[in-house]
């Protein structure tokens, strides 16, 4: 079941569901909250060995996702012009908003593009828009949440320009059916440029 507006405050006024900073009036839809764009942008760079490409394999014992980005990405931040992102092109940034889902409250959500942004072949996430229950929870009740890690690549014939703060994606909160064993514990829980 997708939680409506009413109760995704509802939600968070118990702590079911905690976004920080709290969105703005204007993020607001039926069923659905508007995340915005952090300035922290990473690049992959092609890695080659004399020539030849290199391949990865993510179902390997050894694949380890932190040092594979470590040593073939950059970072960056968006200035006050923004970034133009051309045709082709893909990066991956963050929300600003930080999400906390503790997985007693029996809540996960979904990103989803919007369809302002896709109509001119913008996407937010390839394949990845669960947000799990007990997503962006820590041993220290005080911990903000996780904000979550978008997958941005232009499809598009146009050239976009992002800029931090711009209305980025959405979420949907839906009802688990039962409350799960343990909250999400996967590699990407805690995650994010520090609080």
């Amino acid at each position: 079941m997708i939680l409506s507006d009413r109760e995704i405050k509802a939600a968070m006024a118990r702590g079911a569901i905690r976004i920080t900073p709290e969105p703005a009036a204007t993020a607001w839809s039926s069923t659905a909250v508007d995340l915005t764009l952090d300035a922290n942008l990473s690049f992959w760079q092609s890695p080659s060995t004399q020539g030849v490409e290199a391949a990865f394999c993510p179902h390997s014992k050894d694949y380890d996702f932190a040092a594979l980005s470590e040593k073939y990405s950059k970072s960056a931040l968006i200035g006050a012009i923004g970034h133009i992102l051309p045709p082709r092109e893909f990066v991956l940034g963050w929300s600003l908003e930080r999400i906390k889902l503790p997985h007693q409250f029996r809540l996960a959500a979904r990103v989803e593009g919007k369809s302002s942004l896709a109509r001119l072949g913008l996407g937010v996430h390839v394949t990845a828009p669960t947000i799990h229950s007990g997503f962006g929870t820590a041993e220290s009740p005080d911990y903000p949440g996780s904000p979550i890690r978008l997958e941005i690549w232009n499809v598009g014939p146009l050239h976009i320009r992002l800029q931090k703060g711009m209305p980025i994606c959405q979420l949907i909160f839906e009802w688990v059916d039962g409350t799960p064993e343990k909250g999400y514990g996967g590699q990407f829980n805690l995650q994010g440029p520090p609080p």
